[in-house]
């Protein structure tokens, strides 16, 4: 069985902000033939309540933590004062699915565009008008994105994804999961260099 590396992330995930240019490094260095499958893991599920208080001062830490570990990343600390933050991820999670019927390549794009949206143009990606608006950015149809958005085939398609991580132990975001003949192996997130993961990754790939 050839190995496949499993990214299992969220859009809304501000670590995953952080590692975004460091994973496109790691994907343009692994070795030939080897594969690299998206999943979305799902930090928060629906929900329509405003985000407690406590809850938006450890998100807005976690910002500033990222900040200080990840040189180069940045947030737009104005979505604190402009939007009405809700702890629910669920909805990008199923905007990168609905996009990704429209093509496998906006897999990617949606999701970079719902990062850049949430941590440099303090838009909200927790509702749908915000994601439909994304979609119209990037070229989707747009009919056809809002009709998928909530569709029984985008949930489903979410829950499956969040219970193929859950069942390779995955608890934290973002996650690099090795699959080869051996079985399932972590790889340690690097977000500051990318040789430590290609170097534990490059054995499979000679099985």
């Amino acid at each position: 069985m050839p190995a496949r590396l499993y990214y299992v992330h969220d859009p809304m995930c501000s670590w995953c902000w952080a590692f975004t240019p460091m994973l496109h490094v790691l994907e343009h260095a692994l070795p030939a033939g080897m594969a690299m499958t998206r999943l979305l893991g799902g930090l928060a599920p629906d929900t329509d309540a405003p985000m407690p208080e406590e809850m938006r001062r450890y998100v807005q830490s976690a910002w500033r933590e990222v900040e200080r570990r990840v040189p180069g990343t940045r947030f737009d600390f104005r979505f604190w004062e402009v939007c009405r933050p809700r702890r629910a991820t669920y909805p990008a999670c199923r905007a990168v699915i609905a996009a990704r019927l429209q093509g496998e390549a906006f897999d990617r794009r949606m999701t970079r565009a719902i990062q850049e949206a949430y941590y440099l143009r303090a838009l909200n990606p927790s509702e749908d008008e915000t994601l439909i608006g994304l979609a119209a950015e990037l070229g989707l149809d747009a009919v056809a994105f809002t009709r998928d958005l909530n569709s029984p085939g985008v949930r489903r398609e979410l829950e499956d994804e969040i219970a193929r991580s859950r069942a390779m132990g995955v608890a934290s975001f973002p996650s690099l999961v090795l699959e080869d003949a051996q079985g399932l192996h972590d790889i340690p997130v690097n977000y500051l260099d990318s040789r430590p993961m290609v170097e534990a990754i490059r054995p499979a790939a000679d099985l």
